[in-house]
């Protein structure tokens, strides 16, 4: 499967009404991550160890395709994918699985969002997204003048690397909600139409 560009989306979201089926006989199953942030791969971790308990789960790190601070939903959701389907074919897995965090311009402001997009070997798709965050109109304008969040909130925060922390998320939320439960949550939509493909199939 060759790597999205920005526009390509809506053609490749066709494979979402496709699940798998028959779980079981694909068990033990090895799961690619397109990442080795520790926040992306704990959150994939523990979605995964309630569907699959025994799973090998293998995190890489793989290019997105896209910026690095994507500016849209439809730049965040393809680098997902493309994270996805580059992690999968790296490692031969059954499954790649694709986290991409980004903003969204909103009337009432920036947004901060995830995205989490699953393939497996048949090329076959999921797709998942995390809550949205309004961004504080200063944090906003740093991000929108071209410096990428994590790098924003370092500089906010006085710290390093929040990103594979708690992230802005946590920050903004003091706590209440961390990166890698929105993210935990965006993988297990993504799963969706492989842990219930009787309820996605075409009637």
């Amino acid at each position: 499967m060759r790597r999205l560009e920005i526009g390509d989306w809506r053609s490749a979201t066709a494979f979402f009404q496709s699940p798998i089926s028959n779980l079981q006989s694909l068990s033990p199953m090895k799961i690619a991550v397109g990442s080795t942030n520790p926040v992306k791969v704990t959150a994939v971790r523990q979605t995964i160890t309630r569907i699959w308990p025994e799973a090998e789960i293998v995190p890489i790190s793989v290019p997105s395709g896209v910026s690095d601070m994507p500016m849209t939903d439809e730049e965040t959701r393809v680098g997902a994918h493309n994270r996805a389907i580059a992690a999968r074919a790296a490692l031969d897995a059954d499954f790649g699985v694709g986290l991409e965090g980004g903003v969204h311009p909103e009337p009432f402001g920036l947004t901060l969002h995830g995205w989490v997009v699953v393939v497996d070997r048949n090329g076959r798709i999921g797709i998942g997204g995390g809550g949205r965050l309004p961004l504080p109109d200063h944090i906003a304008q740093k991000v929108l003048a071209g410096t990428e969040l994590g790098h924003v909130m370092d500089e906010v925060l006085d710290d390093h690397n929040t990103k594979q922390k708690g992230g802005a998320v946590g920050a903004l939320t003091n706590g209440l909600v961390l990166r890698g439960e929105t993210f935990a949550l965006a993988t297990a939509y993504a799963f969706a139409p492989f842990v219930s493909p009787d309820l996605y199939r075409e009637p």
